[in-house]
């Protein structure tokens, strides 16, 4: 059978959107500000921000080398390194990582394409005659019936199955005609309608209030559960320990820069998040909302009603909510990707088979299982409902057990002249300094800080 033939993203600026678009994704928009109310502002903020350059960005470069050195998807690239058949686990932890989070994730995407919609009807019109409170009240209760939590349980299961029938169909079209064409065209627009989401915010009575949550740490609310949730969300925000980074590596040009993109992907994905915070935290103090009680449904509730006060705020609102779908579409591309690869390459499975056959999975279990009122939708896994157990599996346990591997894979098992040549591009790039101190991390810093936080979220070691 002939081989299948990869393909590659055509240039640098297609590789950095497309791995930032798998990045950012919904983790920007909606995780990062929820965790950030949860975990007490400011402080989570520091810690969160010391995951990225400590654990975030070695193991992206680590999963950089293992994606482009082979050319294989998760699992097939420890073979072509003739690694130790252990180290496979990496790649299959990976998978179920990636299945996890889209049996959750194309949930919210769904909420994401609802709230399309209903702009396009004219739901939240109502928002820009009523005063605060009863203006919050009422994006909390769209955002109840959006989830199936209000009147109707069957609405977010068909908004997921359209979900999924985009992203299947972007993932057929291909890398460079999908994937490259999403990302690289429509996500710098989802920059610039973040930074008018943000300069409404600050001219909110409140917003001051808001900002100082942000940005003013209280580190007496810091314990190690809000520690473990800033590092299982430097892996979630990053697509780091998925598989994707190494999938979407494979696809690189020869010339990219293997660590100058992982610090620019980073850095980007700061910068947005923290424009996220800006544009949704002076919105909770002022319309006397609790940034700690709104939990998943902050993004949702807070959002319309920055818009719905500013000329033309529906139409805004729609272009918003049609961008963060499409960083939401995009996301869900690099994590259908990491199964679809293995089975068409290692499984010789026809790519649009494969593509189908993991959809059809995902929505199954999916719609099963995520929707309050679904089958086993009010099931309980010790205190968590399952979609919150799918999170905190792969947020907390999955990704970064994986993160914690690849860094003893690279920084131990692989040849250091191997890894040297791959990262600077056959020696054509002068990172002889850069490199010695990402040794040093990802044998001696990653690995300790990783393996002590997974302790403690395990209750074997307190802290």
């Amino acid at each position: 059978m002939e081989k299948p033939k990869r393909e590659n993203f055509s240039s640098g600026i297609a590789v950095f959107f497309a791995t930032l678009g798998s990045a950012l994704g919904l983790g920007n928009m909606w995780k990062f500000p929820y965790l950030v109310g949860n975990n007490g502002g400011g402080a989570f903020l520091f810690v969160y921000l010391i995951c990225v350059f400590l654990l975030g960005i070695p193991v992206m470069i680590s999963e950089f080398f293992i994606g482009r050195h082979t050319r294989k998807n998760a699992i097939g690239a420890f073979t072509e390194l003739k690694a130790n058949p252990f180290w496979k686990c990496i790649g299959y932890m990976g998978i179920l990582s990636s299945l996890f989070i889209m049996f959750f994730y194309t949930d919210v995407a769904g909420w994401v394409y609802s709230y399309v919609f209903r702009g396009i009807k004219g739901d939240f019109n109502i928002l820009s005659s009523l005063e605060s409170t009863k203006a919050a009240n009422t994006t909390q209760s769209i955002f109840l019936n959006t989830t199936g939590a209000g009147n109707s349980a069957i609405n977010p299961m068909i908004w997921q199955l359209i979900v999924l029938v985009v992203v299947s169909l972007i993932i057929i079209a291909g890398v460079k005609k999908g994937i490259e064409k999403v990302t690289k065209t429509l996500l710098p627009i989802l920059f610039i309608l973040v930074i008018i989401c943000d300069i409404r915010a600050l001219t909110l009575q409140g917003s001051k209030e808001g900002l100082n949550f942000l940005f003013n740490p209280d580190f007496s609310k810091l314990n190690g559960s809000s520690i473990m949730t800033a590092m299982g969300l430097a892996f979630f925000k990053l697509s780091l320990g998925m598989g994707t980074m190494i999938t979407y590596a494979s696809y690189f040009t020869n010339d990219n820069n293997l660590m100058r993109t992982p610090i620019k992907v980073a850095l980007s994905d700061i910068m947005v998040s923290l424009l996220a915070g800006i544009a949704i935290f002076p919105v909770v103090f002022s319309f006397g909302m609790k940034p700690e009680g709104s939990g998943m449904g902050l993004l949702f509730t807070t959002v319309p009603l920055i818009f719905m006060k500013l000329p033309f705020g529906n139409l805004l609102l729609i272009a918003f909510f049609f961008l963060t779908a499409i960083a939401a579409t995009t996301a869900l591309i690099s994590l259908l990707e990491v199964p679809v690869a293995f089975l068409s390459e290692e499984l010789k499975i026809n790519r649009t088979k494969s593509v189908i056959i993991i959809s059809s999975i995902v929505l199954i279990v999916g719609i099963l299982t995520v929707h309050p009122g679904s089958l086993f939708g009010n099931a309980m896994i010790g205190s968590r409902n399952l979609f919150d157990f799918y999170d905190f599996l792969t947020s907390n346990i999955l990704m970064p057990l994986g993160g914690f591997l690849i860094a003893l894979f690279v920084g131990y098992v692989v040849n250091k002249n191997t890894l040297y040549q791959t990262l600077s591009n056959n020696g054509t790039l002068n990172i002889a300094v850069s490199f010695k101190l990402y040794q040093f991390v990802i044998r001696y810093i990653t690995p300790i800080l990783v393996l002590l936080v997974f302790l403690n979220s395990l209750q074997i070691i307190t802290f």
